[in-house]
């Protein structure tokens, strides 16, 4: 379970994210509850989550040309720095009073714009820090440290919005970000940036040669195709859940973090359970994971119990979690290394740059037909897709894959 715990580098890498994501997770709770205070409008709620993912959809391809192309411990110091900036601006304006609409989307569109840049370097820094055979443990990891917060953050964030209001939550995320810049200051012995023959061409070069190899691999494109849906269509919780709490369970600020920890509680479980199941990376369990996600998505939106939509988000979180990590490490293992970082950018593409379509057409459809309609139909849609891509490309969710790949095998050094 503790496998890429070995590698020193990437426990520095773990305890700062353990100490930043708490933060973040307080900041996703209080953006979205900062603007249904200022707008009282389900639509710019969606319109301003729809702003901070808008570079990644936008300039997705940028960050994976910068990640295979500079070290991307540099990468990482430089963005997490700058993520210090818009939530300590949040936090002023609010504490003084100041905050209006226009400046928490300036403030959204900034946290957007750093993440082009910072997630797939995130992303494709893993195998550097632990190697192949740890991969899947890392990224498991990962992603109990990212439900784990979303477990403590919402929670917290919820009682200080509640007693305190939002500026504490924007202030904590600031001073998070010190954390994972220390650890990776601290870092040593990482291996050495290849430099080939293709950093010669053209950015577009770059950036057609990763999409030319997404294109052709089925089983990558398939995948990413598949994240994409999901994204777009079955995880607008930010956009949803805060009009689910405030108006159909109407249990306020405090239920809402209740109901965000939920998930994030069911996301970590899944998180410890993947980490700890032995054999290969399964098709066939990712298959049946996602329509399980998808049952529990429709479960919820026909709920009107605050503790039966507890139990439901916890299965959502779970599902979630085994879904996307098996798809993370997945498209990790068969894409060789020199085009990771363009890979992964597409991948974060898929499942954050489609956020303002999703956060959009989720607000728009709440506005239109109220929050429960909008969650059901998202569930049908992403339920439609994976059933299509199993009967489309029945290999993508029918052939187990071993822990291997085709690209030159990155070897961390010793702990």
């Amino acid at each position: 379970m503790l496998g890429a715990l070995r590698h020193r580098n990437y426990r520095l890498f773990f305890t700062g994210q353990v100490i930043s994501q708490v933060g973040t997770w307080m900041q996703s709770i209080a953006l979205p509850w900062l603007v249904l205070l200022l707008t009282h409008n389900d639509l710019l709620v969606g319109v301003t989550l729809a702003c901070q993912f808008l570079p990644m959809l936008v300039l997705g391809p940028l960050g994976g040309i910068v990640a295979d192309r500079f070290h991307k411990r540099r990468i990482l110091l430089i963005t997490q720095t700058a993520f210090m900036v818009p939530s300590g601006a949040l936090f002023l304006l609010t504490h003084f009073g100041l905050a209006q609409y226009p400046m928490v989307l300036a403030a959204a569109f900034m946290v957007g714009l750093i993440n082009v840049f910072d997630v797939p370097a995130r992303q494709a820094f893993s195998i550097e820090m632990v190697g192949r055979e740890d991969l899947m443990n890392a990224i498991a990891l990962n992603s109990s440290v990212f439900n784990g917060a979303a477990v403590v953050g919402p929670a917290v964030a919820g009682l200080l919005i509640g007693f305190l209001g939002v500026q504490l939550c924007f202030l904590i995320n600031s001073l998070s970000f010190l954390a994972p810049i220390g650890g990776l200051l601290l870092m040593r012995n990482l291996p050495r940036l290849v430099r080939d023959e293709e950093r010669a061409s053209t950015v577009w070069d770059r950036i057609r040669e990763g999409a030319s190899y997404v294109r052709h691999d089925r089983l990558v494109g398939t995948l990413l195709v598949a994240v994409s849906v999901f994204s777009m269509f079955a995880m607008n919780r930010l956009t949803l859940i805060p009009l689910f709490a405030d108006r159909v369970l109407q249990v306020g600020a405090s239920g809402f973090g209740f109901l965000m920890g939920a998930l994030g509680l069911g996301a970590l479980t899944g998180a410890l359970s993947l980490a700890v199941l032995p054999g290969s990376v399964s098709g066939r369990r990712q298959f049946r994971v996602g329509m399980a996600w998808v049952v529990m998505l429709l479960l919820f939106s026909f709920s009107r119990s605050f503790w039966l939509s507890l139990v439901m988000l916890y299965g959502v979180g779970f599902c979630q979690m085994l879904f996307l990590a098996t798809a993370n490490t997945r498209i990790q293992l068969v894409t060789p290394d020199h085009l990771r970082g363009r890979v992964m950018s597409l991948y974060a593409q898929g499942m954050m740059g489609t956020g303002p379509i999703g956060s959009t057409q989720a607000g728009a459809l709440s506005a239109l037909l109220g929050p429960p309609a909008a969650m059901a139909i998202g569930a049908v849609v992403a339920g439609a897709t994976i059933v299509g891509v199993r009967f489309w490309r029945p290999e993508v969710f029918l052939r187990d894959q071993p822990k291997s790949g085709p690209g030159a095998v990155i070897r961390p050094p010793p702990a």
